[in-house]
């Protein structure tokens, strides 16, 4: 099993081990495009795998603060009391860089940055580059792949 995301098609495709295509969804990535320096706010590129799966059992719409549960539900009336917070939801895939100098160790350690795949608010628009760096997807779409992937599977993120 592997992850392709296409940042230009702004779209994230699983494949079975015979390499046939299982599911396909829209997502939302940086806003900034792709790139790997600490601090660019970019989505990185290259070969990834997810290192840690956080969130099991939780109802969706769970917020996540530093990978951990604050015991809030996203809702509208949450969002207008926090406006400018960027909401991890439901689930997070932790994404550790594969690549020495290029998306792994030092200013490009991608799991080091905090990339992740999550959940996100229902008013964020899929399709278009919009986060901070992680890939986001709906929630109901990111419990089904939680469900499917196991830790270390494959993800390649290219543009």
């Amino acid at each position: 099993m592997r992850i392709e995301i296409d940042l230009p098609a702004q779209s994230l495709t699983l494949y079975d081990d015979a390499d046939a295509v299982l599911k396909r969804y829209r997502v939302s990535t940086a806003r900034n495009g792709p790139g790997e320096r600490n601090g660019s706010f970019c989505t990185p590129r290259g070969h990834h795998v997810i290192r840690a799966k956080i969130g099991a059992g939780q109802p969706e719409n769970t917020v996540f603060v530093r990978r951990r549960p604050t015991g809030e539900c996203w809702s509208p009336a949450l969002h207008a009391q926090y406006p400018g917070r960027d909401w991890m939801l439901t689930r997070i895939l932790w994404l550790s860089g594969c690549e020495r100098g290029r998306n792994r160790l030092g200013d490009v350690d991608t799991m080091r940055r905090y990339i992740y795949i999550h959940g996100t608010p229902e008013t964020s628009e899929m399709g278009k580059p919009g986060s901070i760096g992680c890939i986001r997807m709906r929630n109901a779409d990111i419990i089904e792949l939680f469900e499917l992937v196991p830790p270390l599977t494959e993800v390649m993120i290219s543009d």
